[in-house]
């Protein structure tokens, strides 16, 4: 670290402790020509994920936008909104794990599904309806059918998940 008062590119550290919220490491500092403290900050440099959307054009990765799709699937279905979060907080985390920096709205959407058929069947079908953008009945109905044959021999309880 060069020292900012001569100039000098040795330094030492003196004393170093986390900041209040824990994001960064105050550091003191001392130049080893001219004997001065200084303060640094150290602290991970945040890359958002990006976004490829359907029209090719990017934005940053925002879970508020998840949980208002997953509100809307889950609309009068008994799932608590600490469920939701969780649920949310899950797939961001999964987003943030998965990817270098850039991710599609599709594998977005994907991600979402996969969770979103073992919370709640119903909230399932609702999310995926507007996901897939289905043109017609028959389209929504072999869809359908295929989450039929699926959860044959299956369990899926979204009642542990539940406040009510």
């Amino acid at each position: 670290m060069k020292c900012p008062y001569c100039g000098y590119a040795e330094t030492k550290v003196i004393d170093s402790r986390p900041i209040e919220d824990n994001t960064a490491i105050r550091r003191r500092r001392e130049c080893m020509r001219c004997q001065r403290r200084f303060t640094t900050y150290e602290k991970i440099e945040d890359m958002p994920v990006m976004v490829i959307k359907k029209d090719g054009s990017r934005q940053p990765f925002d879970k508020t936008k998840i949980l208002a799709g997953i509100l809307k699937a889950c609309e009068k279905r008994p799932i608590s909104i600490d469920v939701l979060r969780n649920f949310v907080d899950d797939i961001e985390r999964q987003v943030y794990e998965s990817v270098d920096k850039e991710i599609t709205s599709s594998q977005i959407g994907e991600i979402v599904m996969e969770k979103l058929i073992h919370l709640d069947q119903v909230a399932y079908v609702r999310f995926a309806s507007v996901y897939k953008d289905f043109k017609d009945v028959h389209s929504f109905m072999n869809e359908l059918k295929k989450l039929m044959d699926k959860w044959e021999g299956e369990t899926f309880n979204a009642t542990k998940n539940t406040c009510g």
